[in-house]
């Protein structure tokens, strides 16, 4: 008879799964997929309306398993938890059976900071040390504690639509990771003087202009997760060495590309080889300290896969 079904819930999650460890999990799962040792279909969306959203993501990681997450993505429940909730299923390569269950939510949420901070470790000047968040969601609080790892922070600064919630996640910072923060009253003044930024906002036009970013800047542009949706303007796009975490997902699906690809100002040409050949060498990231940086984050089911084949060995032990 088969082992019945685990599931690993958010707490346990939380328990056994920190920033600094997913890093190198996602460095290890992000060099597999630009080696080809993976597989996984472009995610399949769903609009239910109103912002809402159900997707499916389905990908083989070697060495971690095969599986799926499965999610919804409704901005109304921020509010009162995450806006992104479902499960990923965990396969087991060699029976084909399914062995766990785990929270998506938890593990997004986690995983995804920590993509972008393995990113900001190869993308970012060595000296960067002052971090721009646009937004204040719960992708606002991971990154700042995922950041942190891969370099010295010395200032965070915090911009989001409410002022409250802005301050109140400053607050959170100085508080729980002991690193000085405040809130801005707009986005040119959250990017003034930084080094890092990253953009985690539901905006449907840009917010980060190519006019309020100086030279040598390093970008991490999460936000967005499907074609329409773009929190960068094109300017800014065509200005930068743009480097996908997959290439052939942000050709398709990534808006702020497709704006830039519309308005004539790039071609295919300018999406650089994936983050994961920057990380193994095989690419070049930053060629100079004046170069604007960008790292476009979709989000892949192999990032998913490592961590829950992770968790799931780390449930069983």
């Amino acid at each position: 008879m088969a082992d019945p079904i685990r599931f690993i819930d958010a707490a346990e999650v939380r328990a056994q799964l920190d920033h600094r460890t997913c890093i190198d999990l996602m460095r290890r799962a992000m060099i597999a997929l630009a080696e080809g040792r993976t597989q996984q279909l472009l995610r399949g969306i769903i609009d239910l309306g109103e912002g809402d959203l159900f997707g499916v993501m389905p990908g083989a990681l070697d060495g971690a398993g095969f599986g799926a997450k499965i999610i919804s993505v409704f901005p109304a429940a921020a509010a009162h938890g995450s806006s992104h909730q479902g499960v990923i299923i965990l396969f087991d390569r060699a029976s084909g059976a399914p062995v766990c269950v785990i929270d998506a939510s938890e593990v997004t949420a986690i995983r995804t900071a920590a993509a972008s901070a393995a990113a900001t470790d190869a993308l970012a000047r060595t000296n960067a040390r002052r971090l721009a968040i646009l937004g204040t969601g719960e992708q606002a609080w991971h990154h700042v504690a995922a950041i942190r790892h891969v370099r010295a922070l010395d200032e965070v600064h915090i911009w989001g639509r409410s002022l409250e919630k802005a301050d109140a996640l400053a607050g959170r910072i100085a508080r729980d990771l002991g690193l000085a923060a405040r809130s801005a009253d707009s986005v040119a003044d959250a990017v003034s003087g930084v080094d890092i930024i990253c953009t985690l906002t539901g905006a449907a036009e840009p917010i980060l202009l190519s006019a309020h970013i100086a030279d040598g800047i390093h970008v991490n542009a999460v936000g967005s997760s499907r074609a329409g949706p773009s929190e960068i303007d094109e300017v800014l796009v065509a200005r930068a060495r743009f480097v996908p975490d997959h290439r052939e997902g942000v050709l398709a699906q990534g808006a702020e590309y497709l704006r830039a690809s519309a308005a004539r100002l790039v071609t295919e040409a300018h999406v650089l080889p994936e983050i994961g050949h920057v990380f193994s060498g095989a690419a070049p990231g930053r060629l100079a300290a004046s170069d604007v940086t960008i790292y476009k984050s979709l989000g892949s089911i192999v990032q998913d896969l490592a961590c829950a084949a992770y968790l799931w060995k780390t449930h069983r032990a």
